[in-house]
């Protein structure tokens, strides 16, 4: 039996989900999905003060109460920052550490630092012009997504604290890379802000050459959201790794 713990990305819930964690409770394993503060069912919670230190307490008080140690951690695009932080903080508590489609940062690194210039100044500007501190999602058509899927995603979309998108995040990795790491990428299509991570999963300089020992890369040939697009070629991917 394994311990899985799933880390949505921007904009998402614990609701993103809904169609991998019974399959792998049906296969004998312990799944549970996290919502960030301030998105998905607890949109409610959002306030100016959210922050990236927020949204990691969020993932290790949600190992404490589950009471999950060996720990497969499976983080969805921006929850990479939050993989990557428990990682350094908890290795012992970590048998992998999952990064799909997801950011890969640098120490001393945003999540912002990893996008375009216009992406980082819209997204930005658009969260100090509300009094919350927040930006809007995207259409959920970037995340390859659409008819059903499309409007699934669409409807429960909320927006994400700006606190986190510019906070920077120090780490040190070694630490990190002492878990077995595996980076799924998600190329049909691709989405372009996860695209410097790419680069990054195979760049045997990268973290000062610690990242690529102990790693590995699955390609799924599905968008940005394969949890809603392919369920069950992730579910496999994500079992093999028990």
């Amino acid at each position: 039996m394994a311990n899985y713990l799933l880390v949505h990305g921007a904009w998402h819930g614990a609701w993103c989900w809904q169609r991998v964690l019974p399959a792998l409770m049906q296969a004998g394993h312990r799944a549970h999905a996290v919502t960030l503060t301030g998105v998905g069912e607890r949109a409610h919670l959002l306030h100016p003060g959210i922050d990236l230190e927020t949204h990691i307490a969020d993932v290790m008080m949600a190992m404490d109460t589950e009471e999950l140690d060996d720990v497969i951690l499976v983080v969805h695009s921006y929850a990479g920052m939050l993989g990557t932080a428990v990682a350094d903080r908890r290795p012992e508590r970590l048998k992998h550490l999952v990064y799909l489609d997801a950011v890969l940062p640098k120490p001393g690194e945003s999540w912002s630092s990893t996008h375009a210039s216009a992406t980082r100044n819209a997204r930005i500007a658009a969260s100090e012009a509300t009094p919350l501190r927040s930006f809007p999602a995207p259409d959920a058509s970037v995340f390859g997504l659409s008819d059903a899927d499309h409007a699934w995603v669409q409807r429960r979309q909320t927006p994400h604290p700006g606190g986190p998108y510019t906070h920077v995040l120090q780490f040190d990795p070694q630490r990190v890379a002492s878990v077995p790491r595996t980076f799924i990428n998600c190329t049909e299509p691709p989405l372009g802000t996860i695209e410097i991570s790419r680069q990054r999963m195979v760049d045997p300089k990268f973290w000062d050459g610690a990242w690529l020992p102990q790693s590995s890369i699955v390609e799924m040939k599905t968008g940005h959201d394969p949890m809603v697009s392919d369920p069950e070629g992730l579910v496999r991917i994500l079992k093999s790794i028990a």
